[in-house]
């Protein structure tokens, strides 16, 4: 154990809890149908969402799948299912996002899991499959298969437990996970650098280990239709507005596109006010060259588009760049990790299974 666990609250009042857990002082609720959590040890910044949608294509077409959250940083409480086109006001950024991305998938909020899965299964067609966004520490529920990221800039075995590091638990959790994805990484990491993370990870011994990077798809307009096939080229000047935990990747991205980047990073989840829409449009406007755009993210996209005071300067000019995972070199084992699962714990039920029987 590290000196600073010893003289640091936050952490034994974690390992005491998971003790609770772990013994069974504390109730850990288990369902009778595939739940899949993706969580972390790490506060923020470790690409949930876009594993979660990972996870979405890769079952949406065979099962009725769901997500469920906390909803973080929304303006209502307690459980709510995203309406047809979301709203990020009412279930927070991410969930928005998600539910725009794939409307035929319930979107569902509630800071208590367990209340939000049993609400979710008595919906007239409730899912077959739930996934569970950043619950790795909300042990209220038992997942049948627990998703744990790890930021590969950010090596837990370096960190230390809030609040002298970032960690939300000690790094030894990571053995009560089935699988772990290192995120984030070079697309071309060495073998030999997989097996030192694994080694220095010391996860379960049944624990699978895989490794995904990045990628970046053209930007998309969020309001101009104008804008449609533009693209970032050698001198364009890029006003880089982000809410995001570690903006760096993105701002690296666009300037291996030829961009100029001026960055202007908020806080994650930021909720922007007006007099700060007004100091990002004359940024903006003090750009030199011809050719410049605003660009942001998928999840700050979200909170901006729901607002009605956004200067006419910014609508016409900002677009978002989407990304998406990949599973470097075992995609096809990870898949098959989940899809056996889910097919194993539903019977094999999927849609056009129970579509053959009406």
């Amino acid at each position: 154990m590290e000196f600073l666990d010893y003289i640091n609250p936050y952490h034994w009042v974690m390992t005491l809890r998971n003790l609770a857990f772990d013994c069974g002082r504390l109730p850990s609720r288990m369902f009778d149908i595939p739940v899949i959590s993706v969580g972390n040890l790490t506060l923020g910044g470790t690409g949930k969402t876009p594993h979660i949608e990972y996870i979405i294509n890769l079952l949406k077409d065979e099962y009725a799948v769901a997500t469920l959250s906390r909803g973080y940083r929304r303006k209502t409480k307690g459980f709510l299912i995203a309406p047809a086109g979301g709203d990020a006001l009412a279930v927070g950024d991410e969930p928005s996002q998600i539910k725009k991305k794939f409307p035929q998938v319930t979107v569902a909020v509630d800071e208590k899991r367990v209340n939000g899965i049993e609400m979710l299964l008595k919906e007239q067609k409730p899912p077959q499959v739930v996934l569970l966004d950043d619950a790795f520490q909300h042990r209220y529920v038992k997942p049948g298969l627990s998703i744990v990221l790890v930021d590969y800039n950010r090596p837990v075995w370096r960190d230390n437990v809030l609040p002298f590091g970032r960690l939300r638990e000690s790094a030894r959790g990571i053995r009560r996970a089935d699988v772990v994805v290192i995120t984030k990484c070079p697309p071309l990491i060495s073998e030999e650098e997989k097996r030192y993370i694994i080694r220095k990870l010391n996860a379960g011994a049944d624990t699978q280990v895989f490794f995904s990077t990045v990628c970046y798809d053209e930007l998309s307009p969020l309001c101009n239709p104008s804008m449609k096939g533009r693209k970032v080229g050698n001198g364009c000047e890029v006003l880089l507005l982000t809410g995001i935990a570690r903006p760096e990747h993105l701002k690296r991205e666009l300037e291996r596109r030829g961009a100029v980047v001026t960055l202007m990073q908020y806080a994650d989840h930021h909720n922007f006010t007006s007099e700060e829409l007004s100091v990002i449009a004359r940024r903006f406007s003090e750009l030199s060259s011809a050719d410049k755009l605003i660009v942001t993210t998928e999840k700050d996209a979200e909170r901006l588009m729901g607002r009605d005071d956004i200067p006419t300067i910014i609508k016409d000019n900002i677009c978002a760049l989407p990304i998406k995972v990949k599973i470097i070199d075992k995609e096809n084992k990870f898949n098959q990790i989940i899809k056996d699962y889910v097919r194993e714990n539903t019977g094999d039920r999927s849609i056009s299974a129970v579509g053959d029987e009406d």
